[in-house]
Formats: structure tokens, sequence, C-alpha cells
């Protein structure tokens, strides 16, 4: 496609307010070992500066941000400081580089939230950031509720921050409210103070539309959060920013390849689920199921794609249901070393189309049973669940697993954060060659390494006995497979699935030894 230029700026920064503005959605609390994680894949993916926190929080606030400092990041990081002097001192105990100081611009925020004067904050406002400044910190003055104030004034007070020493100001639409019209005003008046920041939030589903209207206005930095957590409806997502930038415009910003693993993390570490339907990290953002769809992508990538999904970290994805065709059955059994003639490929698909009408996912272990059932091909199986228990009283659930794995017979148990986790890890343990919880050895345990992917619960009947179905996807080595598995008991049908994948990587591995003498399993 033709680009229209956004901008004359080959590379716009971001600042990642994730573990500060993110963390303020309801529900969302981040231990300080998870914000250093967070802050790990930011810096590795290039974000240029990181707000850790808000180290006017509490202590234990300020010993995160103090241990994401410490990391030595590639990224300035901050602490978001309110116009108090109190506020910038602690941000220099926790050792950051800078303090993104937040400011009332508006008279609702001025009146009414700080009762005080125009006049006041702006003095207030100097004064702060000659104080941090000489104590050297970077420095960013944020015009709070910035698209609600009288303008005049906000040039006023942002200017007046510039011109005692703040690096940068920023545009605050702080609840949401405004449009491109007014961001594109605001923001073209502010940058020919200085340079000028972008902290949009999606109220009004503008979020980003504000963005590329406020760097088309002269702006050269944006804050966002990934996946776009924030309070209310959220801030603007990091990574559609990045995204649209470089796909669009030409402009560099982070690292896009680094994209979906930094989605991942955040996600699993606030746990805030990615939106199937979302951009760059939704699980349907590279799938195709529709017949059509399906062929035309096998036969190029970018038919139904703006672009390739390895350019954000991730793999296309082929999905069957009722609108699946010849060629997308075709290729997903290629992909598990499935061939079959044409009659049975016909009566494959007959019968995938079947499982898709009753409003079923059709995974890979029911595409896989399908075809083994076609084929009149009995399956061995080389890893069953024989027994499970799982005890979520006490202060720490567990469980205990009998497990087949070939000949043998395997007995594990395992502790976790609820009974699912400890099921799985139980699991985990009697692959590895343990037994009563003992590990087994490094050798063992190479043998059976494997990835959870994804994992996915879904009530499919109502009422306290209500029956849930588990979707769990595993990786290991370069095979991964889909597998779902329904029970009254989330714990057991989350274990089933697991073990049910395993077993069709195992049993894919074997075929691959056997078609193949002496080659080796990839791990």
């Amino acid at each position: 496609m033709t680009r229209t230029p956004l901008t004359d700026l080959d590379e716009v920064q971001l600042l990642d307010t994730t573990l500060r503005d993110g963390e303020q959605m309801p529900g969302v609390s981040l231990t300080p070992g998870e914000k250093v994680d967070v802050a790990r894949e930011l810096d590795a993916a290039g974000v240029h500066l990181v707000e850790a926190g808000s180290a006017c929080t509490s202590e234990g606030e300020r010993e995160a941000i103090r241990r994401v400092a410490d990391e030595d990041l590639d990224a300035t990081v901050t602490s978001f400081a309110r116009g108090v002097k109190r506020d910038v001192d602690h941000a220099l105990d926790c050792g950051v580089d800078g303090v993104n100081l937040v400011v009332p611009a508006s008279d609702k925020h001025v009146e009414t939230k700080v009762g005080s004067t125009r006049d006041e904050v702006v003095e207030t406002t100097v004064e702060l950031v000659e104080y941090a400044k000489e104590h050297g910190l970077w420095v960013e003055v944020l015009g709070e509720d910035g698209s609600r104030a009288d303008l005049d004034y906000l040039d006023r007070l942002l200017g007046a921050g510039l011109d005692a020493g703040a690096d940068r100001i920023c545009y605050c639409d702080t609840v949401g409210a405004a449009d491109p019209e007014r961001t594109a005003e605001v923001v073209s008046r502010l940058a020919d103070r200085g340079p000028t920041s972008l902290h949009t939030h999606d109220d009004l589903g503008f979020g980003l539309a504000n963005v590329h209207a406020g760097l088309a206005a002269g702006a050269d930095t944006v804050h966002g959060t990934v996946l776009g957590v924030g309070e209310r409806a959220g801030n603007v997502a990091l990574e559609e920013v990045a995204i649209a930038l470089g796909e669009s415009y030409d402009v560099d910003t982070v690292e896009l390849e680094r994209l979906y693993r930094l989605c991942r993390t955040v996600s699993e570490a606030t746990g805030v689920a990615l939106p199937p339907n979302k951009a760059v990290c939704g699980a349907n953002a590279f799938a195709h199921e529709s017949g059509i769809h399906t062929d035309g992508t096998l036969k190029d990538g970018t038919m139904y794609e703006p672009y390739p999904p390895e350019t954000v970290g991730r793999e296309r994805r082929l999905v069957l249901g009722k609108h699946a065709g010849r060629a997308g059955v075709k290729a997903a059994l290629a992909e598990h070393d499935v061939a079959v003639d044409d009659d049975e490929l016909r009566e494959v698909v007959a019968r995938v189309k079947e499982l898709g009408e009753r409003g079923k996912r059709v995974t890979d272990a029911d595409l896989l049973a399908i075809a083994d059932d076609v084929r009149g091909r009995e399956r061995e199986r080389h890893v069953e669940l024989v027994d499970l228990s799982a005890t979520s009283g006490g202060n720490l659930p567990t469980a205990s697993v009998r497990l087949r794995v070939g000949d043998d017979e395997r007995v594990a148990s395992g502790t976790g954060a609820g009974p699912v986790d400890a099921g799985l890890e139980a699991v985990r343990t009697a692959l590895a060659g343990g037994g009563d919880g003992e590990r087994g050895s490094d050798d063992e345990r190479d043998g059976v390494a494997f990835e959870l992917d994804s994992y996915h619960v879904d009530a499919i009947t109502g009422g306290t006995d209500a029956v849930v179905t588990v979707e769990v996807d595993l990786s290991r080595g370069d095979r991964s497979v889909s597998v779902s598995a329904s029970d009254a008991d989330i714990t057991r049908a989350s274990v089933v699935g697991m073990v049910d994948g395993l077993d069709r990587l195992l049993a894919a591995e074997a075929d691959a030894a056997d078609a193949e003498p002496g080659a080796v399993a990839d791990d």
C-alpha cells in the first residue's frame, strides 16, 4: 500500500505506564517480582521510558519501584509524582531516572479537586520542576485533564514548566473525553512550546485515533499500556500504537516481533485475558476458518491479513469448524504429518463440518481422532490418566495423579496456587519421571519438556453443577496441539485436557520416528 506520511519523524518514542496507570484497573495488583518481569520485557522490546509506579502510594510500592530501577534497564525508569515536594522526594529515594509530574490543568481539578487557583498551580509547578532538576531527575510535566482545560491556561502552565527546565510536557486526555479534532488543536499549540507527549484513554473509543491526531499535530512521544489495561475503558494499547505506526506510516517505535511475548507476559501478570478479537495478540488475529479464506490464505498469506503474523512474533492458525473446506482440513492434517487420500479427506471434512454445526470448536485432538476413525486406525495411547485427587482446603492446594506412561504407572503429587495449578504440576512431575513428588533426572525432564501455551475455560451449562469445557494449547519442540475436555470438575477437565494433549504430541513424535528410522525427536 502507498503510505501517507503521518509525521516527518522517523521514530516515535513510547512511554509505558502499565506498571502505574495500568495497575489502576480494578482487580489488578502487581507484586514487585511481577513488576520486574514486565519491566524486563518492556526493555527487551525497546520501550524507551517505563513508568514503574507511583512512589507516593506506599512503602511496598516504593520497594517495587526500587527493584525496577535496580535492573539497570536501557529504558528511562520514572515514577509518577503529584504536585507536592514529598512525592519528588519519594521518587528520589527509589533511585529512578525521572518523574512524571502531574499537576491539575482543568478548573475542575484546580478548584474542586485540590482547592487551589491557577496562579498557585503554576507557581508550585515551577518550584517542583526546578527542585527535581536540581536533584538530577528527568522531568515530564503532565497537565491533568488537559483535554478539558482552558487552552490559554494549559499553554501557560506547561510552558512555565518548560521554562523552569522540564524535559518535556504532556497532553493528557485523562478521562478520554476528547475527539481527534480537539486533540489536534491542543497539541499543535503545545508542540510549539517544546517536546510534547500524548496520554490518551479509550472511553469514547478514540484512544488510538487521538494518538494519530496528536502525532500529526507535532507530538513525538506516546504514553500507553500493554493490552490497553487501565481504569474505566483503559489506556491506548501500546502494541496497537506500535503496529499501526510501523505498518501504516513506516515510523519506528519498538521491536515489533517482541509484541506478542510482551502481551502474554502482561496478561499472565495482571490476570487480564487476551480478548480473542484483539489486534496483535488476540487468538483470532491470525486465525482462519472460512473455507474461502483458508484456501486464499494458503495460496497467499497476504490474501486476508494486513501483515504477516511473524511481524509481531505470532504464527498463522487454521481453525476448523462448520466453515472448513478441503484445503484447510488437508493443511491442518499435514501440520500433524497425517496424509489422507481424496475419499478419506472428503469424509474427514464432512465430519468436521458436522461437529462444527453443533457449535463445538474442533480441536486438533478432535481432528486427529476423526482421521484415525476414517482411516480405520486404532490409536495407541502413550500417556493416560488413571486417577486424580485434589484438595483446596487450607493454605496449600494439593493434587495427586496416577498416570499410565507406556507400560509403566507413575504416581506424583503437586502443589499450586489452586487445585488446577496443583493438578498440572503433579502431571509435570509424573511425566518428568518423579514419583510421590520426587522430580526425575535432567534427562528425564528433557524427555517430556513441553509448554502450556494457552488455557481457557468456558461454562457450558448453568447452575451450581455447571459443566465446564477447558481448552488447552500445548507445544513440544516445533509441534503444537489444541485439546478440549469437559467435566463438572474443572480440575479433572484441566488435567484430562493436558494429558490428552501430551499423548497426542508424543504419538506424533513416535510416528515421525517410525517414518524416519534413526530420527531423534526435536525438543
